[in-house]
Parts: C-alpha cells; sequence; structure tokens
C-alpha cells in the first residue's frame, strides 16, 4: 500500500469515527494499519531481495 492509499483510509476511518463518536475505534485502526503497511514493507523487500537472487 503506498502513502497516498494509506492516509486515504486513515481519513475514511476517521470521517466514519467522527460521525459514529467512536474516536478509540480510530486510534486502534491506525495502529492495526501502520503494522500491516510495516509487516507488508518488510515483506517486499525480502521478495525483491530474493527475486534479485534467482
Amino acid at each position: 500500500m503506498n502513502k497516498t492509499m494509506f492516509y486515504f483510509w486513515i481519513v475514511v476511518i476517521a470521517i466514519i469515527a467522527f460521525f459514529t463518536k467512536e474516536i478509540a475505534t480510530v486510534m486502534m485502526l491506525y495502529l492495526i494499519l501502520m503494522t500491516l503497511n510495516g509487516i507488508h514493507s518488510t515483506i517486499k523487500d525480502f521478495y525483491d531481495d530474493w527475486k534479485s537472487r534467482h
């Protein structure tokens, strides 16, 4: 996920949370998205390294 899509989803979640008054949900989902983004970046780096060796 590129940074544009990441921030897009954060804004969408924040807008939904604003109308439903669930601010804690925004914080938890933000942490989950940050973690998944980090995992995705790590796996992509490993894959690119593996691909360049073979």
